[in-house]
């Protein structure tokens, strides 16, 4: 799956398009320079439990690390994925 970026002056979101439609979406906020914080998360029903929005908070880590940024999870789901997958907190927020 092609996870695409969008970004705005102060906001952006990681998405999964198919045919036109956003399928898969997690959306974030900068604060300052260093930080996002990332407040939804929201996959189709067709791709619930394949895995899809841990790979949307990948695609966020992954930006983090290449910006040196550091991430604030607020969002319910995307928080749970940072507690189960240990090697994704190198970019958390402490």
């Amino acid at each position: 799956m092609d996870i695409q970026l969008e970004l705005k002056a102060t906001k952006g979101s990681f998405y999964i398009e198919e045919n036109g439609t956003r399928v898969g979406e997690m959306t974030f906020s900068k604060a300052g320079s260093v930080k996002i914080i990332i407040d939804h998360t929201e996959v189709s029903d067709a791709l619930r439990g394949k895995g899809t929005g841990k790979q949307l908070v990948q695609a966020a880590v992954e930006y983090a690390r290449k910006n040196n940024l550091k991430i604030i999870p607020l969002c319910p789901f995307a928080k749970s994925v940072f507690e189960k997958v240990s090697e994704f907190r190198d970019v958390l927020d402490r």
